[in-house]
């Protein structure tokens, strides 16, 4: 994309370097400066700061998820950055979108300008529909409730006024949610000896790390796959994200030149030999930020044996016993999932934000 001027901001897409060290990766650095900056002083703490080197690797995976991240400058300084995330399969119809702009040139047309100009590309990327994720982090006020009758957002908040007035309209809510670590060793064995029992002989519990064991591969991409389309997305219609054994090796080789440690808990069904459900938690190298909690599946059929809470507890033993250190787990749940959000109210997750998933149709 060549440079764009709007109303004196100039807008510019990254190139995504090979390394940090690359000559062309001034723009990718700064960029992320922003985005950690934001987040620092919208959320009031530094729990989604996240160093450049651990976000390079998702960036580097464009051959399945494609990316695209776009700058905007004032005076030749960067200070908003663009994201526009695609998917494959039956998902190209869809285009996820992301703004962040610095708090001392908000009020000024930066924000809106980035996301015309990220609309504008999805456009001509043949996307016809966006969907925003917005965190709303003020309490209190004129609430907005989401179509689904769980889950309210900020009615007057710059977030808000920004996306109705670009035409979005919200149709679900998702909960941040905060563990404190180390869980009391007393309430996590009571958990998993309770969950073990309702499951039975016929679950088998599996953990590994940063390689899925060849077994299993064929199994975490059904389990991916089925994550796109099981979780609760409402009126947002999120389509099939297919993934393949191809796609789960170059992810995982990916992410192995990063810094972060992943761990997995996966359950099998023994009658049939099959993995039922899992569960992937991914920790910082440094033992002083959180950790975060990423998908969990159970698989349909396989519902009401308390397998959520087998996968989640067995995964927080696994970190506890191999990791220990770390302050907290932090993870993101559509507020009507309602059997989750209770696995992870009993486990002693508390919320600190709410989430607005906001829809468009571009065509």
């Amino acid at each position: 994309m060549d440079g764009v001027e709007k109303g004196g901001v100039e807008i510019t897409e990254v190139s995504i370097p090979e390394r940090l060290d690359a000559p062309d990766a001034g723009d990718f650095v700064a960029a992320i400066d922003v985005r950690n900056t934001v987040n620092a002083h919208d959320s009031g703490t530094r729990d989604d700061v996240r160093p450049a080197d651990e976000l390079l690797p998702g960036w580097r995976k464009q051959e399945f998820e494609p990316k695209r991240m776009l700058v905007a400058r004032l005076d030749g300084r960067i200070v908003c950055r663009g994201v526009a995330e695609f998917r494959l399969g039956e998902a190209t119809d869809t285009a996820w979108l992301h703004v962040e702009v610095l708090p001392e040139v908000r009020g000024r047309g930066v924000g809106r300008a980035m996301a015309e100009q990220l609309e504008q590309l999805a456009r001509d990327e043949g996307r016809t529909k966006a969907i925003v994720y917005a965190p709303s982090w003020r309490a209190g006020g004129e609430r907005l409730t989401a179509p689904t009758g769980f889950g309210h957002v900020p009615a007057d908040s710059r977030e808000t006024r920004l996306l109705l007035s670009l035409g979005y309209r919200l149709e679900q809510v998702e909960r941040g949610s905060r563990l404190r670590l180390p869980v009391a060793p007393s309430l996590l064995d009571a958990l998993l000896e309770d969950a073990s029992a309702a499951a039975g002989a016929d679950y088998r519990v599996h953990l590994w790390g940063a390689y899925t064991p060849a077994e299993w591969r064929e199994d975490i991409c059904h389990l991916l796959t089925r994550m796109s389309i099981d979780a609760p997305s409402a009126g947002l219609e999120e389509a099939e994200d297919p993934w393949t054994v191809e796609r789960l090796l170059a992810d995982e080789r990916e992410e192995a030149d990063g810094p972060r440690t992943p761990f997995v808990a996966a359950v099998e069904h023994v009658p049939s030999g099959r993995l039922a459900g899992f569960t992937e938690l991914i920790a910082p190298a440094e033992r002083d930020r959180p950790v975060d909690q990423e998908d969990t599946i159970v698989l349909v059929e396989h519902r009401g044996r308390r397998l959520g809470m087998l996968l989640k507890a067995a995964n927080l033993a696994q970190l506890e016993r191999l990791r220990p250190g770390h302050p907290a787990v932090l993870t993101y749940n559509a507020e009507e999932n309602r059997h989750m959000l209770a696995v992870n109210k009993a486990l002693g997750f508390t919320p600190f934000v709410y989430e607005g998933a906001w829809r468009k149709d571009l065509s």
